[in-house]
């Protein structure tokens, strides 16, 4: 397969404040994906959408999410990754203010859809970062910048709450869009210009690879598969969480409720960690411990009526498992080939795509069918089945001598 070759063979270590931008430029272009799930009652209510619609707006968000990993992640082993990250990050600006002016619901429907397919360049900041970075830190940087994703994710309804409290639900989107082209200046300023020579490969042949890699890595088809069971149970919490918090006996306000959000935070920051130990050749026994703390996590989280103290800490190791399993996960694949990281991260990521999307599906039918215990078990099933893959394929590999 032609590939393209990095001039730079040897990498010197990146700085803190690097490290710290990109997990800050990750974290606000996936938070641009979830605004919109705190505010569906204002836009039904502006655009005169039917409430059974409306919710369309979060699956066409995903869907074209998951476009962006099939198409145009795989580009940043074609193309230059800097001209990429600051080309789709600047027609993230872009779309972010046609929805923030948006006048009809079919300009809405086609800025949210542009915001979904942009939103992937987390991923090429992602495979760029572990380029940068020299070997002995890859999984550090890793950890570091992904923790901005998830951060991303959890506060992005806290912050679309009190923007709409404060200036209505176009602000959300317009703040997001300033805030973005300011970091796309910076970013222009500090990312280097690595020089690459390109050899002849056609787009599709580009994509094609994706499908090779997943043939012929066998440690990428193992991670991918943990990576889709790992975010259906991140999902199978997150997505139902508002139902039993916000219904008596809780009858929690929003406000209280998107505090949780930064309850999962702390999980989030504390699973950085797990980068440094898959360099350190850990990576195996940490994730097994991580996916036993999922598991074990809710248990905690069942007692969402009686304690919310244990819902907090069942948060908190669910978050820490998650991150600490996904950061490993990327640590480990990217040692497959320097010159193949964004195919790599294209097909990883699409598991992680389906995971999600079939987590808020099944969480939200059975607890409109079995309840908060009904979901509990369903997360727990989900955790331990991804727990007894991941003891089934080391013993395999242990056995097979790989």
């Amino acid at each position: 397969m032609e590939e393209v070759i990095e001039k730079v063979t040897a990498n010197s270590p990146m700085p803190r404040y690097v490290t710290l931008l990109f997990a800050v430029a990750c974290g606000m272009s996936v938070a641009n994906i979830y605004f919109a799930q705190p505010l569906l009652d204002h836009l039904s209510s502006e655009f005169r959408i039917d409430y059974s619609i409306i919710g369309i707006l979060i699956t066409l968000t995903q869907i074209f999410y998951a476009v962006g990993l099939l198409l145009l992640v795989p580009l940043g082993d074609l193309l230059n990754q800097r001209h990429l990250i600051i080309g789709q990050m600047f027609l993230s600006v872009v779309a972010l203010i046609i929805v923030g002016t948006a006048s009809t619901s079919t300009v809405l429907f086609a800025g949210i859809a542009a915001v979904g397919l942009l939103a992937v360049v987390t991923q090429t900041i992602v495979a760029f970062a572990a380029t940068m970075a020299a070997p002995a830190e890859r999984g550090r940087v890793v950890g570091v910048v992904t923790s901005g994703i998830v951060i991303g994710i959890l506060l992005a309804r806290t912050i679309a709450g009190v923007l709409t409290d404060l200036a209505g639900w176009r602000s959300v989107y317009l703040v997001s869009a300033a805030f973005l082209l300011l970091l796309v200046c910076v970013l222009f300023r500090v990312l280097p210009n690595r020089g690459r020579e390109v050899k002849p490969l056609s787009y599709l042949k580009l994509l094609g690879s994706v499908l090779m890699l997943f043939a012929q890595e066998r440690l990428l088809r193992i991670r991918s598969v943990l990576a889709m069971l790992i975010f259906a149970a991140f999902s199978i919490l997150w997505t139902p969480l508002v139902l039993p918090l916000s219904a008596p006996p809780l009858s929690l306000s929003h406000t209280a409720i998107g505090a949780f959000g930064l309850v999962g935070v702390a999980g989030a920051l504390a699973a950085a960690r797990a980068g440094k130990l898959a360099d350190r050749g850990y990576g195996q026994r940490t994730t097994g411990f991580a996916l036993s703390l999922l598991l074990l996590s809710w248990l905690l989280i069942s007692y969402i009526e009686q304690s919310l103290f244990a819902l907090a800490i069942g948060i908190v190791l669910l978050d820490l498992a998650v991150q600490a399993v996904h950061v490993t996960n990327q640590s480990m694949i990217f040692t497959l080939g320097a010159e193949a990281r964004s195919r790599l991260t294209a097909g990883y990521m699409v598991f992680y795509s389906i995971g999600s999307s079939a987590g808020s599906i099944a969480s939200t039918y059975t607890y409109a069918h079995f309840g908060w215990e009904g979901v509990c078990l369903l997360g727990a099933s989900v955790s331990g089945l991804a727990l007894v893959y991941w003891a089934v394929t080391r013993r395999v590999s242990a056995i097979s001598g790989k």
